[in-house]
């Protein structure tokens, strides 16, 4: 199966978010098994900054957009079993940011129109194309409006994963035509249109083959107004093509008894690397040297949906608990200026770094105790997961993929990988933020096997890779995995051997083999003597010419067509050779007759 995977950002090329996780993940373990994958990404500032030395320049190509003619170059890379490329354009990409310029729409709708008018210079034409959010949502709006002209494009499947549906792609009713180059039919019809603009996001869910949340609970979630950002309707009436497959994490690059980010290396069997790490990660944030004090971490971008203002609200009750609090990422001022005040409240307990910086978030995995993702809506989230990696454990609001991934712990049966709470409340969150941080000062043991737990989850891309497969198999209607044809038996040419007339055959008492020689079928006239064992049931007589003398070490395979031919060659010169001759004639016909087609 090949497929073509369209995403806007992928590790370890570039990212800002989940999406580029999964984006370098998944197309590997689909490859894994078995498929023929391609990524293709903008080619962005940072990409030919890092990788430039590395990449491979294939062709350009001039891609239209309304009325603009814009050059597209193709650059390739192979790595893990993979086929990246990359689409050149230096007005659009050739920018130090991945997003937020004013420019936007045009930017991915130029990207979205070259992914499908550059599909002739690919390695392989797609049988599948899987997209990825509102940045690529015009993939599938394309196909089908240049599927009306080309017949090519009309083979291709598509399948939509929604990452965050709050991110829509929206943008005046204007830009239809003169930005993305779409007839006025796409918005005459409602296809792309919601409450008067066109919506990229809406467009896709109703013209994809398939629809994919990133979570099962997430799935489900959707179909609800208070998550859908108003599209609950159109996911319910796509439900019959709406799935949930969880994301996944790569479990070679997220291994704390591998990875070369953090201080020092653990693993479950030996956790003394991960108190060495503690130390290092108080060290780098100026927190105290408290080894028996639990660390609280939180690596997120400070937007709402996150859960920040639960965390604002009681900040200063979790401070008067025995803990430290450490904050890594960037997002909306208001968060960033309060986090940086509370910061200066209680130094030494408590540090604030308003950047994203690799390094520093891996030692915060490695090095804190807890790991806290209040959400508001989380549609999978990869934090989590990649905290109980590390041992550290999460403490989540239960939505979308933490409550997929994360089970509460319950103290009297001793069972759960983490801590959970269900209302959006603060107070709610303050109460299991108490029971985590008791639990690891009063109960050591307790929070051991609890961390334990957490670390023996498996959140490997092996199982997910499947689904999607599954996914792919559905709407193509290939059967995954590839039934292969079984071989053709090694008996089975012998009915196509030349047929001995009853009047020629051989009498019975000389056809009978010998007990050292191949068995042979018996001749059709003497059914009492039919020799064991019997090749094929339905098979022609075929009778061995009389022997004069026994010939153990080439015995004969067939009976010749007449008994001059059998004085002229020796039994097993003519067998091999002449059922190949012979195989689709089924008296003196020659080879070719069967084969006009050739």
């Amino acid at each position: 199966m090949k497929i073509l995977y369209a995403a806007s950002e992928a590790v370890p090329f570039c990212k800002t978010g989940g999406l580029a996780d999964v984006a370098g993940s998944l197309p590997a373990a689909l490859a894994a098994q078995g498929a023929e994958v391609a990524v293709v990404l903008p080619l962005y500032q940072k990409v030919k900054e890092k990788f430039g030395d590395r990449l491979y320049f294939e062709c350009y190509d001039y891609v239209d957009l309304a009325w603009r003619h814009s050059y597209c170059g193709l650059f390739s890379l192979e790595q893990d079993g993979v086929t990246w490329y990359f689409l050149d354009n230096e007005q659009y990409f050739n920018r130090p940011e991945l997003y937020g310029y004013m420019d936007d729409g045009e930017r991915f709708g130029f990207f979205s129109r070259a992914v499908v008018r550059m599909l002739p210079h690919l390695k392989f034409w797609p049988e599948v194309i899987h997209c990825n959010d509102w940045q690529t949502a015009l993939v599938p709006i394309y196909l089908k409006d240049d599927g009306v002209r080309e017949d090519r494009f009309r083979s291709i499947r598509t399948v939509l994963s929604i990452h965050n549906i709050e991110y829509q792609g929206r943008y005046g009713k204007e830009t239809l035509g003169d930005l993305f180059g779409l007839d006025h039919g796409w918005a005459d019809d409602g296809t792309i249109l919601m409450d008067g603009d066109v919506n990229l996001l809406k467009g896709a869910i109703l013209c994809a083959d398939a629809v994919n949340a990133v979570s099962p609970t997430y799935a489900n979630e959707l179909k609800m107004p208070y998550f859908a950002h108003r599209l609950d309707g159109i996911m319910r009436r796509c439900g019959y093509k709406l799935s949930g497959v969880l994301n996944g994490i790569d479990v070679k690059r997220y291994d704390p008894a591998a990875d070369p980010h953090i201080a020092v290396n653990y693993s479950a069997a030996d956790m003394a690397g991960k108190q060495a790490d503690k130390a290092e990660l108080q060290k780098l944030t100026g927190l105290r040297q408290e080894p028996y004090v639990p660390i609280v971490g939180i690596v997120s971008r400070l937007v709402s949906h996150k859960g920040l203002d639960l965390v604002c609200e009681v900040l200063h009750d979790m401070m008067e608990l025995p803990m430290q609090l450490v904050i890594l990422g960037k997002g909306d001022r208001k968060y960033e200026e309060f986090f940086q005040w509370a910061a200066n409240q209680y130094p030494g307990r408590m540090a604030v770094r308003l950047d994203y910086n690799e390094e520093l978030s891996m030692a915060i995995y490695a090095g804190a105790d807890l790991f806290l993702m209040p959400s508001r809506s989380e549609p999978c989230g990869l934090s989590q997961m990649i905290a109980m990696r590390y041992g550290t454990v999460p403490i989540v609001r239960e939505t979308g993929g933490l409550k997929d991934t994360v089970t509460p712990y319950e103290a009297w049966r001793d069972a759960g990988n983490g801590f959970t709470f269900a209302n959006y409340a603060s107070s709610d969150m303050l109460y299991v933020i108490r029971e985590a941080v008791y639990l690891y000062k009063d109960y050591p043991d307790a929070f051991a096997r609890l961390r334990a737990r957490a670390m023996a989850c498996d959140f490997s891309w092996a199982r997910s890779a499947g689904e999607y497969l599954h996914i792919y198999s559905t709407i193509t209607g290939q059967p995954w995995p590839p039934v292969e044809e079984a071989p053709a038996p090694a008996e089975e040419a012998a009915p196509a051997e030349e047929t001995v007339p009853a009047e020629e055959a051989v009498p019975a008492e000389a056809a009978e083999p010998a007990p050292t020689e191949e068995p042979a079928p018996a001749q059709e006239p003497v059914p009492t003597e039919e020799p064991a064992p019997v090749q094929e049931p339905a098979a022609e007589p075929v009778a061995e010419p009389a022997p004069t003398e026994e010939k153990p070490a080439k015995p004969a395979r067939k009976a010749p067509a007449k008994k001059r031919a059998a004085a002229k060659k020796p039994a097993a010169k003519t067998g091999r050779k002449t059922t190949a001759k012979k195989e689709t004639r089924p008296k003196k016909g020659t080879a070719g007759k069967e084969k006009p087609a050739e």
